[in-house]
């Protein structure tokens, strides 16, 4: 795991990040105070960008946080203008840079950093799909090593899962995201073996019921904080939902709620029509996997909202597409009688439409997901290098075939057209081969890994 941490002397992007000396007992030490906000913000794209993260950042700054982790800060202006706003009282941050255009992830902290890592997703989304541009961000996990008094060392987790397909994804975008959910798992369950304290927040782009979040949940034995205080993981049945209102405060709901100005005019999907929106956001928590004797407190969830609601003073937007999500949580002296839930699977309530009782059932539902986009990825991968030898033949043929042409006025279309079948074809060339070699490999790592973790598990159980 070290060789995936910056030490913060390299890692800190600003000098006031570098302090490394344990933060001094106080009576604030005894509660931690965390907000995950999407800012969704986007340059040239995302609408009131500027007014809306200036705000965010005044927000941040008049409030009491003790971690805040936000997603969609793609614009280093937009990080620099919050981190000097929320300073005297959270002097600790980094901004993640990943990709062509950056992670977009940041966290910030009342308690020292030490160190920090960043793992870029293995999958997110096609080279082609330039609208959806998940493939050309870096969509990562990012995590900060803090110092906190009591707790000893904390690892912060902030993601951004892959979006494609929302609640009806095909085939290969459902392995996309469940790629995404193990490698996330995977750096979660590190942190708590080497006996750290974990705080996961981030945009899942997942309601709770879903394959990749019950994975999540499953294989890391993260508790989610709103379920452990509202006391259900998955929404009711539609006639339990009365109001937007109603869905926010009593649900959740973080995303696509008739709520936020930003939602007029979107069409939804059906779970988001059924349930007034989605909850996508989340802050998660669990313990170390071992308990040391220097081990004495232990972190408890004592309640969590849904954030960030109203408008923006002054205006009639909202701060974001999307709601943020806090939670406060008590240092509370361990119970060492207390069961070990960092390996107590969590399961859903029935009559989801995928409720696993067992990680063996969570890891075939993975596997065979796999296995399919795997097959899928190949023909694609096929179809796409036939397509690119055809043109080249076209493009062959057409120059051949100019020769002849008498008109030279129909020279400039010749060539125009050429460059097309020139553009094209290379487009192909290379979602083909490097897009489908990437996408083929990264699965069937991933399927060799998951089919081990099978395999360890039977043994386990029998």
């Amino acid at each position: 795991m070290s060789e995936h941490h910056i030490e913060l002397s390299q890692a800190q992007d600003r000098p006031n990040s570098t302090t490394t000396e344990p933060s001094k007992m106080n009576d604030q030490d005894t509660e931690i105070r965390v907000l995950t906000l999407n800012c969704w913000g986007l340059k040239f794209v995302s609408k009131d960008r500027v007014v809306r993260t200036r705000a965010i950042g005044d927000e941040i700054a008049a409030s009491n946080y003790d971690i805040v982790g936000l997603q969609e800060l793609w614009v280093q202006a937009d990080y620099d203008y919050i981190k000097s706003k929320v300073a005297h009282k959270l002097p600790h941050s980094k901004y993640f840079l990943s990709g062509a255009l950056g992670a977009g992830l940041a966290i910030f902290s009342r308690f020292p950093i030490r160190s920090t890592s960043l793992h870029p997703y293995s999958l997110c989304g096609s080279p082609l799909d330039v609208a959806g541009g998940d493939w050309f961000v870096g969509k990562a996990v990012v995590s900060a090593i803090i110092d906190h008094p009591l707790l000893g060392e904390v690892e912060i987790f902030n993601t951004h899962l892959f979006a494609k397909g929302g609640e009806s994804p095909t085939k290969p975008q459902m392995a996309h995201r469940l790629v995404g959910a193990y490698e996330f798992t995977r750096r979660v369950n590190i942190a708590a073996s080497l006996g750290r304290h974990v705080l996961a927040v981030g945009d899942f782009n997942c309601v709770s019921k879903s394959p990749a979040m019950q994975f999540i949940y499953t294989m890391t034995g993260l508790s989610d904080a709103w379920g452990s205080t509202h006391g259900s993981f998955v929404l009711p049945q539609a006639d339990g939902v009365h109001s937007p209102h109603h869905a926010v405060n009593d649900r959740g709901v973080t995303a696509d709620s008739p709520l936020n100005t930003y939602s007029k005019g979107k069409v939804f999907d059906e779970h988001a029509r059924k349930y007034l929106g989605k909850r996508l956001d989340y802050v998660l928590f669990r313990p170390p996997s071992s308990k040391p004797p220097q081990y004495t407190h232990e972190l408890r969830c004592r309640e969590s909202s849904v954030a960030f609601t109203h408008q923006v003073p002054g205006t009639q937007v909202s701060f974001s597409d999307h709601f943020g999500v806090t939670a406060t949580f008590e240092c509370a002296p361990v119970r060492r009688n207390s069961p070990q839930n960092g390996h107590r699977p969590i399961t859903p309530p029935r009559g989801t439409s995928y409720s696993p009782t067992t990680r063996a059932e969570v890891l075939e539902y993975a596997i065979s997901t796999m296995g399919a986009a795997y097959s899928f990825a190949r023909q694609d991968s096929h179809k796409k290098l036939m397509w690119f030898a055809g043109l080249v033949v076209l493009l062959v043929a057409l120059i051949i075939g100019s020769a002849w042409v008498p008109e030279s006025g129909v020279n400039p279309a010749l060539v125009f057209v050429g460059a097309v079948i020139t553009w094209g074809g290379t487009t192909l060339l290379y979602a083909g081969f490097l897009g489908g070699g990437w996408e083929t490999r990264a699965l069937m790592r991933t399927l060799e890994e998951l089919e081990l973790l099978l395999q360890a598990e039977e043994r386990r159980v029998y």
